[in-house]
C-alpha cells in the first residue's frame, strides 16, 4: 500500500484493503496535518513531517503510508487544485484544512494504489472526527466518488508544466530554458529522485554488491528501494547518500591530500566527507548547531575526521585556505523530485531575497581564498540569479578571480551539463536515455573560481 500508481489511469488494486481502523485514520490525519503545517508555516514538509510522526508513534507502515501521501499531494499538487475546481460548483473552499483534506483524498483516488473505497471511506471519517469538517462529510464523500469515475479525464488532461509547477516558476524556466526544456524538467519533476551513493572505493563491486547502476559522473544509482540502513556497506561507512549531482561541485574543487579546506554551509555533510576522504583538512561550518550534529555522526560513522563550527559563514573569523566550497542557501527549485514542497511553498520574490544572501556569502568567501586558492560556489537551484547571474555579479566586483571552466571530462564526459561560459549546469532531465524513474540530476549549478596569485 502506498506505492505510486504507474501509467496514466492505471488501474487501481481493488482487492482487500486494510482494515479501515484507527491506524489507517491516524496515517491520513498525519498526512493531513503534515500538508496543512507545512502550506501554512511555509517550511519543509520533511521537518515538518518528522516532527509530526514523532508526536503521532504510528508503526513503520502506516508512518510510511502517510508521508507517501503527503509527498505525492504536493508533486500533483496544481493537477490536483485544478481538478477540485472544475468539480465545485463554487470553486475552492474558503476552509483551507478542507480544501487539504480533499486534496489527500484526491491523492490517494489518482496517484496512491490504494482501494478507492479505503481512500473514500477514512477520508469521509477524517472529515467526521474533525469538528470544523464534520458538516462537510458529504461534499469529501461525492467529491471523491466523482474523482474515481473521472479518474482517466483528470490524468489526460494534467499538464507537467501548466499545472503541476505553479505559474511564476513555469514562466521562469520558459525564459530561462526555452518551452521545450521546461517542459521536460515539468515531466522529470512527476517521477520522484532515484537514491544514488557516493562510494569511497572500488564503485564497480559495489554496483553490483548493491544493485546498483554506475553512472558516468561516478555516483552509484541503487534501482531497489531497500531502506539504505539495511545496506551492506552503511554501518561501515563505505559509502554515503548524496545525489550525483551533489557530489559533482567537491570533485570540482579538485583538493590534494593536506590541504586546508573549509566547507560553508555545510549541513548534513555529503560534500564535507567527500572532501575529507580526498584527504584534506577540512572546516565544516554551518549556523545550526543542530545539523552539524548530524554531520558529526555521519562523519563518524564515515571514520572521517572533520573539525566543526557552528557559526554564521559570514562571520567566520579563520585564515585563508587553499580550497572553499559554498553550497549556499537558495530557493532549491532544483530538488522537487526529491522535495515537491518547495515549488508551492517558495514565492517568486524568495528568488531576489536569497540572491542577496548569496552575494554576500560569496563575498566573504572570497576573503578566505588564499592568493592562487579556489572556490566553487554552488546552488541546487534552477534559476539564474543564483547562478550564472550571481558569478558574473561576482567576478564583476572581485577582479582578482577568474573563472577556471569546468571540461566535460571532469564529470563523467557528460557535456550537456556544461554551459557555454564553462560552468556546470545539471538538470532533472538529463540522461534522458535512462528509464524513467531512474534518469535525472537535481537541478544544480556550480562555478569554478580561482583567485589570482
Amino acid at each position: 500500500m502506498g506505492a505510486v500508481k504507474t501509467g496514466r489511469g492505471a488501474a487501481k488494486s481493488q482487492g482487500a484493503a486494510a482494515p479501515p481502523g484507527s491506524a489507517g485514520l491516524a496515517a491520513r490525519a498525519l498526512a493531513l496535518d503534515a500538508v496543512s503545517q507545512t502550506l501554512r508555516r511555509r517550511g519543509a514538509l520533511d521537518e515538518i513531517f518528522d516532527a509530526l510522526a514523532a508526536e503521532a508513534g504510528l508503526e513503520a507502515r502506516d508512518s510510511g503510508l502517510a508521508r507517501a501521501i503527503a509527498v505525492v499531494t504536493f508533486r500533483r499538487w496544481g493537477t490536483i487544485r485544478r481538478a477540485l475546481e472544475e468539480r465545485l460548483e463554487r470553486g475552492l473552499p474558503r476552509e483551507e484544512r478542507l480544501v487539504h483534506l480533499l486534496a489527500i483524498g484526491a491523492a490517494q483516488v489518482l496517484f496512491l494504489d490504494v482501494p478507492d473505497h479505503a481512500a473514500v471511506d477514512l477520508s469521509v471519517r477524517l472529515a467526521q472526527s474533525e469538528r470544523t469538517n464534520r458538516a462537510h462529510a458529504g461534499l469529501v464523500n461525492a467529491v471523491l466518488r466523482r474523482f474515481i469515475r473521472e479518474r482517466d479525464a483528470i490524468l489526460a488532461a494534467s499538464d507537467p508544466l501548466a499545472d503541476d509547477a505553479p505559474a511564476w516558476l513555469a514562466a521562469r524556466w520558459r525564459a530561462a530554458y526555452g518551452e521545450e526544456t521546461a517542459q521536460v524538467i515539468a515531466t522529470a519533476h512527476r517521477d520522484a529522485a532515484s537514491v544514488d551513493l557516493t562510494v569511497r572505493a572500488d564503485p564497480e563491486a559495489w554496483a553490483a554488491r548493491l544493485n546498483g547502476l554506475l553512472l558516468p559522473t561516478g555516483s552509484l544509482r541503487l534501482l531497489d528501494r531497500t531502506p539504505v540502513r539495511e545496506l551492506p556497506g552503511y554501518e561501515e561507512g563505505a559509502w554515503w547518500v548524496q545525489d550525483a549531482a551533489a557530489a559533482l561541485p567537491a570533485r570540482l574543487l579538485d583538493v590534494r591530500p593536506g590541504e586546508r579546506v573549509v566547507d560553508l554551509c555545510a549541513a548534513p555533510g555529503g560534500k564535507t566527507a567527500q572532501l575529507a576522504a580526498a584527504g584534506a583538512q577540512v572546516l565544516a561550518v554551518d549556523r545550526s548547531a543542530k545539523r552539524l550534529e548530524r554531520l558529526s555522526a555521519n562523519m563518524a560513522r564515515l571514520g572521517l575526521a572533520v573539525e566543526t563550527r557552528a557559526v554564521d559563514a559570514q562571520t567566520l573569523d579563520a585564515e585563508p585556505f587553499d580550497a572553499v566550497l559554498l553550497d549556499a542557501p537558495c530557493t532549491a527549485t532544483g530538488t522537487l523530485r526529491r522535495h515537491p514542497d518547495v515549488a508551492w511553498t517558495k514565492a517568486a520574490e524568495d528568488v531576489g531575497r536569497l540572491a542577496d544572501l548569496q552575494a554576500r556569502l560569496l563575498d566573504k568567501a572570497a576573503s578566505l581564498v588564499r592568493p592562487g586558492g579556489r572556490l566553487v560556489y554552488c546552488t541546487c537551484s534552477l534559476e539564474p540569479e543564483e547562478g550564472g547571474e550571481q558569478v558574473s555579479a561576482f567576478l564583476a566586483r572581485h577582479p582578482g578571480f577568474e573563472r577556471r571552466p569546468i571540461e566535460a571530462g571532469e564529470i563523467g564526459d557528460l557535456a550537456e551539463a556544461v554551459t557555454a561560459a564553462g560552468d556546470l549546469r545539471t538538470l532533472p532531465s538529463h540522461l534522458g536515455s535512462l528509464d524513467p524513474g531512474r534518469r535525472g540530476f537535481d537541478g544544480f549549478y556550480a562555478a569554478r573560481l580561482v583567485r589570482r596569485s
